[in-house]
């Protein structure tokens, strides 16, 4: 029975501790944007606003490719989110095919379809190709010199 009390004591103990804690640690937010994005994400949330998206720019580049287990596939076309069937809210017909993974074709308005693999981007005036990759090669700083 003294246990009992012990353990009761302890955990109750515990629970008032528990709130200066969490007190003391920040909110983790949001991450990834600027706050005046973030306000303006979260008002089309919550208002359930589509933002009309048009291709901009000389260059189109494919940043991602996610096929979800529905079948519902989403695409990053220079940086912003485009879901299935978006064509006439984005201007930029996709079209991704899971034989294909890890990449797009890619068809802006009247203009020739491309296709491209994640990572890559196109001058859309020129055809040219980047990989943005900086020639295949990736450098790291040397190793410091080992301690004698």
């Amino acid at each position: 029975m003294n246990t009992a009390r012990r353990l009761i004591a302890g955990l109750l103990g515990l629970s008032l501790l528990a709130p200066a804690c969490a007190a003391d640690t920040p909110a983790l937010g949001r991450l990834f944007f600027t706050p005046e994005r973030r306000i303006a994400l979260e008002r089309q949330r919550t208002h359930n606003v589509q933002e009309a998206q048009a291709l901009q720019g000389t260059t189109m580049s494919l940043d991602g490719v996610v096929y979800r287990s529905s079948g519902k596939t989403t695409v990053w076309i220079n940086r912003q989110s485009q879901n299935e069937n978006e064509a006439a809210r984005t201007g930029v017909n996709a079209i991704v095919s899971p034989q294909t993974p890890g990449r797009a074709l890619l068809a802006p308005g009247d203009e020739t379809p491309a296709q491209l693999k994640v990572g890559e981007a196109m001058n859309r005036a020129t055809g040219e190709r980047d990989t943005r990759l900086g020639g295949g090669t990736v450098v790291t700083p040397a190793a410091p010199a080992a301690r004698r």
